[in-house]
């Protein structure tokens, strides 16, 4: 059988080099292909290399590798293999590294160098200095494609230098990761134009409508009385019904204790007393009586008995001693080592026409201890209701208004504080804990009766075929409470300045001047009734139409009204 002109091999990835060249010298063609598997061993080592370019030479084939590994090519290249991408891609020779020795090498002891891609006359690549197994005109064709037909030696001359300017060409292949980015950038760019977009065209425009109206200012006093036993409005008699509400708080607050006690033993003794007088027949100084001498109290622990006894001039003389003196026992109100004294004289503290004479006093000891006083618990307790009294007068008119009562804040009241403290006063202690209960009140007047109140007495000040009342002053009026019960019964003054004029839509004017331009707007309210005046601002400066939401319209009426005389 005639040998084929060529043929194409697929090696496995665990082939050995036994096993290719077997497959090559049983190949009938005389251009092999050999497809190389991707990270394929075998063909990583310069031997095997050189093994597989002996076999072809000598079984006169030519050999062409078949692959894309760039570890590859300079081995290729050493031995003057050519080598393809694909099987339709023009063979050729890589380029050879600057190898030492034939000694066997691995591909990582090879320096990797750019293949150099000429293409050559014939259709076979060549680097310069690698030796070739197949004459310099043969033509090597792998793929279904016919090779060129030479047309002598010039003509082929001609085409390897066209190749090789085509193949010398070098491409400029993207940078991929530049491209991207860019096409971040580009795509933040277009996300952040789209939201200035948004935020330009609906979110930021907005207008403001400013309003001149003859509006007219009505000021207005009248008495009110409200009590919670009055049931329905009387208009004319200024009677509504009211309410008393009551806020309660609780608090708790601890703090150090600060008061200090000498809590050692009462000094003890005690004192002989004389009637310096005979006024009285019979004088008696009861138990718990103060003796005092040297600025310290001593208590009499029992009530003692004097008769008196006049002989001439004197009360008494030593023949009646026994009659007009007495002796008592006596305590020190405090203990301390300071009332030890020594005999003294003692004043009688209620008995002017008594007085004393003790011996030593003696017993006295101090240990001072940390104890509650009454400052502890009086700072905290006003602590408390200063912190309380705060938010209690607002916490009390929500709960009026909460049932839709006009808070009379003036009735405002605080009870008197529940206060409880543990431990006591005088009790030894390092902190003290009081508790404070605080209770407050006020009265409301019923809003609706008040509005029904206003209204009779300000219709009598308008013309009614012409104004109406816009706002009857109730949110900012003046109140002066004349009298006022714990029942809740309440007289007071209200002093108001309500609005009259032709009332206007807030609504209707947004709808009225949405989308339209300055003067189209200003027209459209302009020709209401009761309007004198009318200016359109835009926000922000780019702006050049009322925005079509309406909540971005903001309508305000001038406050400067005409005041109106009391009819």
């Amino acid at each position: 059988m005639p040998a084929s002109p060529k043929e194409v091999i697929y090696v496995d990835v665990d082939d050995e080099i036994t096993a290719i060249i077997e497959k090559l010298q049983a190949s009938s063609g005389k251009i092999v292909a050999l497809v190389l598997p991707k990270r394929a061993a075998v063909f990583q080592s310069i031997v095997n290399m050189k093994l597989l370019k002996r076999t072809a030479d000598s079984s006169k084939k030519s050999l062409v590798l078949i692959t894309s590994e760039k570890n590859i090519l300079p081995l290729a290249g050493a031995v003057g293999v050519h080598v393809a991408n694909t099987l339709q891609s023009k063979p050729t020779i890589p380029s050879a590294p600057s190898l030492a020795s034939d000694e066997p090498v691995s591909v990582d002891e090879i320096e990797v160098g750019e293949a150099d891609v000429p293409a050559p006359a014939q259709g076979i690549a060549r680097t310069t200095g690698v030796p070739r197994s197949v004459d310099d005109e043969e033509t090597i064709e792998i793929d279904d494609e016919p090779a060129p037909r030479s047309k002598g030696k010039k003509a082929a001359v001609a085409a390897g230098a066209v190749g090789a300017k085509k193949f010398n060409k070098k491409l400029k292949v993207p940078d991929f990761n530049k491209f991207r980015v860019k096409m971040l950038v580009g795509g933040a760019a277009l996300v952040l134009l789209i939201i200035f977009f948004v935020l330009a065209n609906t979110v930021l425009p907005s207008a403001k409508i400013m309003i001149s109206t003859n509006n007219a200012e009505i000021p207005t006093s009248l008495t009110v009385k409200s009590s919670p036993s009055i049931k329905e409005v009387n208009a004319e008699a200024g009677e509504v019904p009211g309410a008393i509400k009551e806020y309660k708080k609780s608090e708790v607050q601890k703090a150090a204790a600060t008061g200090q006690k000498d809590m050692g033993t009462k000094a003890g003794g005690s004192v002989t007393l004389s009637l310096t007088n005979c006024s009285k027949e019979q004088v008696t100084v009861p138990a718990g009586t103060v003796l005092s001498a040297n600025n310290l109290n001593f208590v009499t622990q029992s009530a003692v008995t004097m008769q008196s006894v006049k002989i001439g001039p004197n009360c008494r003389n030593d023949d009646f001693k026994a009659v007009s003196t007495a002796k008592v026992s006596v305590v020190a109100d405090k203990a301390g080592e300071q009332y030890n004294i020594d005999a003294a004289k003692y004043a009688v503290s209620g008995f002017s026409n008594v007085n004393g004479s003790g011996d030593a006093m003696s017993g006295g000891t101090s240990k001072i201890v940390k104890v509650v006083s009454q400052k502890d618990i009086d700072d905290l307790k006003n602590k408390v209701v200063e912190a309380a009294s705060a938010s209690a007068k607002d916490e009390t008119k929500k709960l009026l208004e909460s049932e839709n009562y006009f808070a009379i804040l003036d009735t405002f009241t605080a009870k008197d504080p529940v206060v409880t403290s543990n431990p006591g006063v005088d009790a030894e202690a390092q902190e003290v804990t009081v508790s404070v209960n605080l209770s407050f009140t006020m009265i409301g007047a019923s809003k609706s009766g008040l509005d029904e109140v206003l209204k009779a007495e300000l219709e009598k000040k308008i013309n009614k075929d012409q104004q109406k009342i816009l706002d009857n002053g109730l949110g900012s009026a003046g109140v002066r409470v004349l009298s006022k019960q714990t029942n809740g019964d309440a007289s007071f003054e209200l002093d108001v300045k309500a609005t009259a004029g032709v009332e206007q839509n807030i609504d209707d004017i947004r709808e009225a001047v949405k989308g339209k331009k300055k003067n189209e707007a200003e027209a459209a309210v302009r020709s209401r009734e009761g309007v004198v005046n009318v200016s359109v601002e835009y926000s922000p400066f780019w702006v050049s139409k009322v925005p079509g939401n309406p909540d971005k319209i903001k309508v305000e009426f001038d406050n400067k009204s005409s005041e109106s005389n009391d009819e």
